[in-house]
């Protein structure tokens, strides 16, 4: 079974990032299980969203805490928590953050790939809305899924307009990961 923790701040589409992410994977024959955790409910609150994966149906129903792979849609979230705790020693992390931080956190074994998805969102978009592009990121980083994958559960999620957009902001994190080098370490 695969993990994946999100960390968002209540607004950013973490449940919308959290249930496209398991559509994805549904495309490819898996059995995702998509679920939020909210702590104070009102805008703005650091919230988590968890997705587990595998061959089979997935049982297993409480908060993800040895997650394979990480998805931090605000890097503001990492001043006051240590957002990697748990992190598996080969696991990957997709950060929307422009410059690379310097992250004591990260263990060898472990890459992380900074992606400037705000800026992304806000030119094929229109608004920071930054979920749609750490997912393209998050698909070329991990090769968890395939990019057609990802665009059929965007589809799916979206009008036809908004899934237009979001399917190129998909797209340019998607080209932006296949271009980048991981925190410490080049791509391979």
């Amino acid at each position: 079974m695969k993990e994946i923790r999100i960390h968002a701040r209540a607004g950013q589409g973490a449940i919308t990032t959290a249930t496209i992410l398991g559509h994805a994977y549904f495309a490819e024959g898996k059995f995702p299980y998509a679920f939020p955790y909210f702590g104070a409910a009102r805008m703005g609150a650091p919230m988590n969203a968890f997705v587990r994966v595998d061959e089979k149906p997935v049982r297993l129903r409480s908060q993800v805490y040895e997650p394979d792979f990480l998805i931090i849609a605000d890097a503001t979230l990492m001043r006051g928590f240590n957002c990697f705790t748990g992190l598996k020693n080969k696991g990957v992390a997709i950060i929307n953050e422009k410059e690379t931080l310097d992250l004591k956190e990260v263990k060898p074994g472990q890459k992380v790939f900074f992606v400037p998805a705000n800026d992304i969102a806000m030119e094929t978009i229109g608004r920071p809305i930054a979920n749609t592009a750490l997912l393209g990121a998050f698909a070329a980083a991990t090769n968890e899924f395939k990019l057609d994958s990802l665009i059929e559960a965007i589809n799916k999620r979206f009008s036809e307009n908004l899934a237009k957009v979001n399917i190129a902001a998909a797209q340019k994190g998607y080209e932006f990961i296949s271009k980048a080098t991981t925190y410490g370490a080049k791509r391979t």
